[in-house]
């Protein structure tokens, strides 16, 4: 059997520790038929005239780096 790294006494020690972070409630990503109709929708579908279609790379403006736009 191989060496092991540190004794077993003290395995699992910092789990117990940290605090219990609830799940927050998220919707899932849509999944199939329906992803392939919402990519569609982004790349191809009509926008009303005179609105420009957002590019690939374009950051929310809400969060963090808001405040570099």
């Amino acid at each position: 059997m191989g060496k092991v790294h540190g004794a077993l006494s003290r395995a699992g020690k910092v789990r117990d520790h940290t605090p219990k972070v609830e799940k927050t409630a998220t919707h899932k990503k849509p999944t199939g038929r329906n992803k392939i109709r919402v990519v569609y929708k982004k790349r191809f579908a009509v926008i009303a005239p005179g609105q420009r279609r957002d590019g690939p790379n374009k950051q929310k403006t809400k969060g963090a780096n808001a405040n570099l736009l």
